[in-house]
């Protein structure tokens, strides 16, 4: 049956995001009470953290040990050289004492525990195994493990994203958002607490939560991240979300990139009096913009990249399917599909990213560029 093709994957994937969502709060709370040692500098200047291989490391053992390691293969991040220097040791044995911490919780989240502690040649063979370059056939999983790393590292919003490809099409995907509130007035409330470093909320359990959906079943999924001593029961309170209905300019909220370096605020500015927006911008970190937009927090998300900018894969696939299954629309600004199919990047992108909740708004957005591209200079 076609509604069960993906059943297991989906499962699985929905269990492994959760058990990284708990690996990446217990690694920011060392973070942020300590002095940061142990953030290195990407080529693109973003930092990253022990948490980025240790998801990685994690998430790559628990699918090759469910699938077997024949059957996966994987997309993601972090490659193995950044680790492996001579340099990098006490990040390095940082990576393997989280990886065991947090394998050692497996049964938790309905995931199998390692027979013995795994050693460094073993870590290191689970980050080197995510070595996939992607492409139009077979099937492999996109993982970026830390999705806004600067928002990690600052305490605020970032995101676990895990989605799977076959074929070139993206047909499942789950998003992890340790930080962003189950109940969306809390969102508020959460924002001026994250900015004075403070990881608490009026509910511990309503803290975080993860979004998934599986490609045509037009369903989109979320569920509280699991707090203390709770096992992760499937599909333990999960509810469907919807995005929002609003279609009127005027009443829709944008989200928007915080960093300036990638996207172009000016003309998404622009853009946004253009069609008649008049609410402030929701500035999140990551992926959470499309995890906002599937549950009808925000409306809108646009991301027009700086020349020479490639969008990469995983920075998208997960968050796209997910919006997409609760009704959403996710193009490229010439109002095409992305195309997932081409290896990491996202070649033949027409100018920028538009997501929106609905046609409606998705077709002025869209009009607006076509209107204001010749004069934008980007």
């Amino acid at each position: 049956m076609e509604e069960d093709k993906y059943a297991r994957e989906l499962e699985v994937a929905v269990r492994v995001v959760h058990m990284a969502c708990a690996l990446c709060g217990r690694v920011q709370e060392r973070l942020l009470g300590t002095s940061n040692d142990h953030v290195v500098s990407k080529d693109d200047d973003s930092p990253v953290t022990v948490a980025d291989f240790s998801v990685q490391a994690t998430i790559s053992w628990l699918l090759s040990e469910t699938f077997g390691v024949q059957n996966v293969s994987i997309v993601a991040e972090e490659d193995i050289q950044t680790i492996s220097k001579d340099d990098s040791a006490g990040l390095l044995e940082d990576v393997v004492n989280t990886v065991n911490e947090s394998l050692a919780f497996a049964s938790k989240y309905g995931l199998q525990s390692p027979e013995t502690t795994l050693g460094t040649s073993e870590v290191l063979e689970a980050i080197s195994r995510c070595n996939s370059t992607g492409g139009p056939s077979g099937r492999y999983w996109v993982l970026d493990p830390v999705d806004g790393t600067l928002g990690f590292v600052r305490g605020d919003q970032y995101a676990v994203a895990l989605a799977l490809i076959e074929d070139g099409k993206v047909v499942l995907g789950v998003l992890g958002c340790p930080n962003y509130p189950v109940k969306t007035e809390w969102l508020n409330y959460h924002y001026q607490t994250m900015s004075q470093s403070s990881l608490t909320t009026p509910d511990a359990c309503g803290k975080g939560c993860v979004l998934y959906a599986r490609r045509g079943s037009g369903e989109a999924w979320l569920q509280p991240l699991i707090s203390g001593d709770k096992m992760l029961v499937w599909p333990n309170c999960a509810r469907l979300i919807r995005v929002s209905s609003i279609d009127d300019p005027a009443l829709a909220t944008l989200c928007e990139p915080v960093e300036r370096a990638n996207s172009n605020h000016s003309f998404t500015a622009g853009l946004a009096h253009s069609v008649g927006l008049r609410k402030q911008p929701l500035r999140v970190h990551s992926m959470v913009k499309y995890a906002a937009i599937a549950r009808g927090d925000a409306e809108i998300f646009m991301k027009f990249a700086k020349s020479g900018y490639k969008e990469k894969i995983w920075d998208h696939a997960a968050g796209v399917v997910i919006v997409e299954e609760a009704g959403g629309v996710v193009t490229d600004a010439g109002a095409h599909p992305l195309d997932f199919s081409k290896g990491m990047y996202l070649e033949g992108l027409d100018r920028g990213i538009i997501a929106c909740s609905g046609v409606t708004l998705h077709e002025k957005l869209i009009d607006a560029v076509y209107a204001s591209w010749d004069s934008s200079n980007l």
